[in-house]
């Protein structure tokens, strides 16, 4: 897919981080987009925002990735608003006040958590768009947000979130086989955001969650909010990547019609390899990687 223009994107997390960036750059390359989120109040003033940047239609819709009906409800708004969709940002997801905790001593309420917003909020995405994407039987892309961290190796001090990621990477790669069964209309793409680590608010996003997520209370408590906050605070010498990089890269990415929306760095590329070859060779895992 070349030109955005005239097409209909529909962005889940599009009220801020990666969300945010992707709508804004779909509307200045003429697509129509649907901005879709979990809170009404940061939606309508991001749809204000991304509304006044193209020419397209923007419409704002709240909606909780969490519950398929909900999700359900959004593709019937924003059918009867465009008539098609022809790219899905199943891009909602959030952090857990996870890190350096070990996987035992994780409430199982943290686990639902993650697991209904990173997994079931493709999932959902993927019921309620996909069928009505193929029958409309027009040219399009399904991007599901992965994470290198869970997506191609994991790291030990983020278990629940490298679980999802990892999930997520299994469900797109599946849903590319099954969607090229169907024709060569439709097809999926998996983001990775990076190079770097990406300058969003994810690490606090985990203490704003339904009731029925928390067992007691100061459980949503997160070490860090910002990604700033974590380089300051541990000292780490690392470069941020920020989601206008991000969304750049996706759109770039895209247009280019590849699969794996993967940025090359030198140290995940070595990283990636080490493990690919320890699996082929049926070592041991390291003590670290």
């Amino acid at each position: 897919m070349q030109d955005f223009a005239g097409k209909v994107a529909v962005v889940t997390g599009g009220a801020s981080g990666v969300g945010k960036c992707l709508c804004a750059d779909l509307a200045a390359a003429g697509a129509h987009v649907a901005i879709v989120d979990i809170n009404p109040e940061r939606l309508e003033s991001v749809r204000r925002e991304v509304d006044a940047i193209g020419t397209g239609r923007v419409i704002a819709v709240t909606c909780d990735v969490t519950k398929e009906a909900s999700v359900t409800a959004c593709a019937d708004t924003v059918f009867a608003e465009f008539g098609a969709v022809h790219l899905l940002f199943n891009n909602a997801g959030v952090g857990l006040g996870e890190a350096q905790r070990k996987i035992w001593d994780l409430p199982a309420s943290d686990w639902r958590w993650g697991i209904d917003v990173n997994i079931l909020g493709v999932v959902h995405g993927i019921k309620a768009f996909v069928p009505r994407m193929i029958a409309g039987g027009e040219q399009g892309v399904v991007i599901n947000t992965s994470s290198t961290n869970g997506g191609l190796r994991s790291l030990p001090n983020t278990p629940i979130y490298a679980a999802t990621k990892a999930a997520v990477t299994s469900i797109t790669e599946v849903l590319q086989q099954q969607l090229l069964r169907e024709g060569d209309m439709l097809r999926a793409a998996i983001l990775f955001p990076g190079p770097h680590t990406v300058n969003t608010g994810i690490l606090a996003s985990g203490e704003v969650r339904p009731t029925d997520y928390v067992e007691h209370e100061g459980q949503t408590k997160v070490a860090y909010r910002t990604m700033e906050d974590l380089l300051k605070t541990t000292g780490l010498k690392m470069k941020l990547t920020e989601p206008e990089e991000v969304s750049a890269f996706a759109l770039a990415g895209i247009r280019a019609g590849k699969f794996w929306l993967l940025p090359e760095s030198a140290d995940n590329d070595a990283l990636i390899a080490a493990r690919t070859e320890q699996i082929l060779a049926r070592q041991n895992p390291p003590s670290a990687w």
